[in-house]
């Protein structure tokens, strides 16, 4: 029997959603099922609504309806029964038995019962369980409740792990958020040892064969365009191996068509990609249309890269609350400020940049155009040219973070200001 007790006071409302997010990170996407909610209070209505909003329902069919078992009688004498029945019931136990054998003549055999009861009884459970339900949930639940109870139904626990997904997006074009994703990307993999997959989203303009040094013949378009052949077998032959666990699916980055794509067009290749390693970093280009916006919501992680300018918080801030609607049960995306402290450029601090947004910079990158620009033009990352360069460091630091090794440090004012000292004395 699953007691899901859930803290409800408004006062700890925050506290109960970081609770959520944690609890969500680590499960898997439901796969592809019909589910019928029954319920009887709003308390347990709404967190089966939140969770039938959440990414990693995306492709279940989630319906909530209100009046529990006598609606579901109603319902199911003229209708078929899906995947899952989810059931609320405030009956007695002896009530509640005799309640679900009628429901059970509607029943197909092959229908999943998850029952929420408000009595703590193991009698109860068992009687249950040996009837053929589910699981036995006690009220209060929260969303993350019942995103996991449906988890443990639908998803074999011997199922090879999913890969964790990093999406990278620009907050305007420019500002160097590809270069920020392939270096991490080359970072992780060889910090952890751990198969990393770039893919490369922009197509007409992508740069990562460029910054990695590789022209295959084939790559993400040959993916895309022919979706019914996509299986890891195909994926494997499309990928061009950039380092011992690196490898990438590269853009055509040529003008010879247009790219126009439905929004769900990388949704295939996304989840191929994760089944065949554990990190897939996802160089998005700075657009807003469907598929962007798709790819966006199903990433497990989001990272936007700003310049410290103006525009660039306007574009940051109307990503960060459009990701929070679009992700209610997610955190919010990393920043990472680029290209800080040119010469002569007015320019906003980091603290400033950072407060409007309620995110602390994961990292505030130097202007360096020797390093990034040498790395550029030599199809090299920066952690080749130069291991020990303070920048490289703070790469590395981002690539802990990322992978969950190390959580965000918050930087003191002079410790930024003294790197930069630091850089400006280096190149004179």
């Amino acid at each position: 029997m699953t007691n899901l007790a859930y803290d409800t006071d408004p006062e700890n409302g925050e506290a109960a959603r970081q609770q959520d997010v944690a609890a969500m990170n680590a499960l898997r996407p439901i796969p592809r099922i019909s589910i019928q909610a029954f319920c009887e209070t709003e308390s347990v209505a709404n967190p089966i609504e939140r969770a039938g909003e959440d990414r990693r329902m995306a492709k279940a069919h989630l319906k909530v309806h209100m009046g529990g078992v006598v609606t579901a009688l109603e319902f199911y004498q003229t209708a078929p029964t899906p995947n899952l029945i989810i059931l609320e019931s405030r009956r007695e136990p002896r009530e509640l038995i005799e309640a679900l054998r009628q429901l059970a003549e509607y029943c197909d055999p092959s229908t999943k019962v998850v029952v929420i009861g408000h009595y703590n009884d193991v009698w109860l459970y068992r009687e249950l369980i040996r009837s053929g339900i589910s699981e036995y949930v006690v009220a209060p639940i929260s969303m993350a409740d019942i995103v996991g109870v449906i988890s443990s139904i639908f998803i074999d626990p011997e199922a090879e792990p999913i890969g964790r997904s990093i999406a990278f997006i620009g907050a305007k074009g420019g500002v160097g958020s590809s270069t920020i994703a392939h270096n991490l990307a080359w970072s992780m993999s060889t910090l952890f040892g751990s198969e990393v997959v770039v893919a490369d989203l922009d197509l007409p303009f992508g740069t990562a064969n460029i910054n990695f040094d590789q022209d295959p013949a084939q790559g993400i378009a040959e993916a895309v365009f022919a979706p019914e052949r996509i299986d890891e077998v195909y994926l494997d032959r499309l990928l061009a191996q950039c380092a011992q666990h690196l490898s990438l699916l590269a853009a055509p980055s040529t003008l010879d068509r247009v790219y126009d794509f439905d929004a769900d067009a990388f949704a295939h290749l996304i989840d191929t990609a994760q089944r065949s390693a554990p990190l897939l970093v996802l160089d998005v280009p700075h657009a807003w249309n469907g598929w962007t916006k798709s790819t966006l919501t199903r990433a497990d992680e989001i990272v936007i890269t700003a310049t410290p300018e103006l525009a660039n918080l306007r574009n940051t801030k109307n990503l960060v609350d459009m990701l929070k609607k679009l992700r209610p049960n997610d955190g919010p995306p990393k920043l990472v400020i680029n290209q800080a402290g040119i010469p002569k450029r007015p320019e906003i601090t980091a603290v400033d940049f950072a407060e409007p947004l309620g995110i602390q910079p994961m990292a505030v990158i130097p202007f360096d155009p020797q390093l990034f620009g040498n790395s550029s033009n030599n199809g090299r990352m920066l952690g080749e040219m130069d291991a020990k360069h303070p920048i490289v460091q703070m790469v590395n630091e981002m690539a802990h973070v990322l992978t969950g090794r190390s959580e965000i440090k918050v930087k003191k004012k002079p410790g930024l200001g003294s790197l930069l000292g630091k850089l400006k004395l280096k190149k004179k």
